[in-house]
């Protein structure tokens, strides 16, 4: 039965500074020494949670992209995190997820967070992404697409389940920890399956703090890993068989309500 292994990378950001942002992801991604084959970057990773995308935002021609290419390719992983990208006249929000021969899938953030004036400056996104590496499938969202459990929900047909894990990228303020925390375990208890939670650290030029709270989460909401107000690098191995066995023992989703979701 395979095993999944995933590093999260828990990390200060250079305020709308890509260049330093990348010098220092790369960094830090070369000093992971465990096999690993998905390292998982916070929201908006090149920037910070800037609603500046005018100034900042790149092509997917651009350099960051390239960036992660070269990354993926040279270390032979799958690279995923967030950045602001423009598109004919849009801004997205755009997770990618980049492989280790240079191709790439993309989900842009659905859920805007108005609160802090992200609509007004960006593209909401329409549909999930949902990928795959060694037979696991990966649903990839972003930060305030948290709030919303119908946009996560697993769709299961005869017991197939649509995915395996959750993937959140975050930059998710430490005034509302206690939220982030509550719903990455009810996302896993809900949807029975891995959740990952990747928060950034520290100041942003806005003087927001973010706290952290990385967390990984089994499919019974049981917390795996947790890092609090700290940099941090972790690695973990994600294991098929304790799913299946949690998903067999608990087939609680068989009696779930159907629905469909809808882009209006």
């Amino acid at each position: 039965m395979s095993t999944l292994s995933c590093a999260l990378i828990q990390t200060k950001l250079f305020w709308e500074d890509a260049i330093a942002n990348r010098a220092m992801l790369e960094e830090k991604i070369n000093s992971i020494k465990e096999k690993t084959e998905v390292v998982i970057l916070p929201e908006m990773f090149s920037t910070g949670f800037s609603m500046r995308p005018k100034k900042l935002a790149e092509t997917m021609n651009g350099e960051t992209i390239a960036w992660m290419k070269h990354i993926a390719i040279t270390k032979k992983i799958i690279l995923t995190g967030s950045l602001i990208i423009k598109e004919n006249e849009n801004y997205f929000n755009r997770l990618i997820w980049m492989l280790p021969n240079g191709d790439y899938g993309f989900y842009d953030k659905r859920h805007l967070f108005a609160y802090g004036d992200e609509h007004n400056h960006y593209s909401p996104g329409s549909k999930r992404l949902i990928a795959s590496a060694k037979g696991w499938k990966i649903n990839l969202q972003v930060c305030y697409d948290l709030r919303f459990p119908v946009w996560a929900r697993q769709c299961v047909k005869e017991s197939d389940f649509e995915y395996d894990v959750l993937i959140y990228v975050a930059n998710w303020p430490e005034r509302r920890s206690l939220a982030w925390k509550t719903l990455l375990q009810a996302r896993a208890i809900e949807n029975q399956c891995y959740v990952i939670g990747v928060n950034r650290v520290g100041d942003d030029g806005n003087n927001i703090y973010y706290a952290g709270d990385s967390m990984v989460i089994d499919p019974l909401g049981e917390i795996l890993y947790h890092k609090k107000d700290e940099e941090d690098i972790f690695t973990i191995d994600l294991n098929k068989h304790h799913l299946l066995e949690i998903r067999k023992k608990f087939p609680f989703l068989k009696d779930a309500d159907r629905f469909i979701i809808t882009n209006e």
